[in-house]
């Protein structure tokens, strides 16, 4: 009987991948990625203090369990801060948090301000709480649409109506690999913080970004490289997008020191998808 090498790197992503069946939230849970408190709140580690300088400030309210995230900026005509509340939950799974990746990508966008996000169909993937989407649509937004599971879409119409945006931002189940519901229209911007952590789930992820994307679709994306499979997932993407780093990011080297990256991506589009 063969037995894996554990110490070749081919037995490295083996061992991962047997892990990852037996609990595919488990990246996401420990290592210095940061801690989950007892209120479900996801905190960077004491080690990454440094990271937390470009977060937006965050309360959590015991009284009603509310997490609040407030978002610095120097735009005008928006409110300062941009003030986010959000019910968060551990229960259906680590999506229910609010994860740095996720934050990073917000207040990104808080940066680029409503003229990045005016006039444009914006869908948001595996939204978790819906804490990009709210954002943009606090920002002026008018046709966004975050996704996830059925599990996690009452957290996310909570959250929604908590921030009384139910008139700018849709919710709507979306199952990577699966065919994309008639009622999403295609999008002009995509957004995807925090993908990267279920290695059978990486081919439906790259599946579902080709369906939607088209020749001048923009796709941010925000991950936290967590180990060495995650490679596979960037070999996946590649055979149908191209991609390069957000490099007008204030805040981009801080939180690269935490492997926490933010990318634009472009769709490869084959000569017979173009006529």
């Amino acid at each position: 009987m063969l037995e894996l090498d554990k110490t070749s790197e081919c037995g490295d992503i083996a061992l991962e991948e047997d892990l990852d069946n037996r609990n595919p939230l488990r990246h996401l849970m420990g290592g210095n990625e940061g801690v989950i408190s007892s209120e479900g709140v996801a905190r960077a580690a004491s080690s990454m203090s440094e990271l937390l300088t470009v977060l937006p400030k965050q309360s959590h309210a015991v009284q009603d369990g509310l997490l609040t995230l407030s978002f610095l900026h120097d735009l005008e005509h928006v409110p300062k801060p941009i003030s986010i509340s959000l019910v968060v939950d551990a229960s259906p799974g680590c999506g229910g948090l609010a994860w740095p990746a996720g934050q990073i990508l917000a207040s990104y966008i808080v940066q680029k301000g409503p003229q990045y996000i005016k006039d444009r169909n914006i869908l948001e993937l595996g939204s978790g709480t819906g804490l990009v989407g709210i954002v943009v649509g606090v920002l002026g937004a008018e046709n966004m649409c975050i996704t996830d599971q059925a599990p996690l879409l009452p957290i996310m119409h909570r959250n929604v109506s908590l921030n009384r945006l139910e008139s700018r931002v849709t919710v709507a189940e979306l199952n990577w690999g699966c065919p994309l519901p008639t009622s999403i229209k295609r999008p002009d911007l995509i957004l995807a913080a925090d993908c990267v952590y279920f290695e059978p789930a990486f081919p439906l992820l790259v599946q579902t970004l080709s369906d939607l994307a088209g020749p001048t679709t923009e796709i941010l994306f925000s991950y936290k490289k967590r180990r060495k499979a995650d490679k596979r997932f960037f070999s996946l993407l590649k055979k149908k997008f191209t991609w390069t780093e957000v490099a007008d990011d204030p805040n981009r080297q801080i939180y690269n020191r935490e492997a926490i990256t933010l990318i634009r991506l472009s769709k490869v589009m084959l000569p017979n998808a173009l006529l």
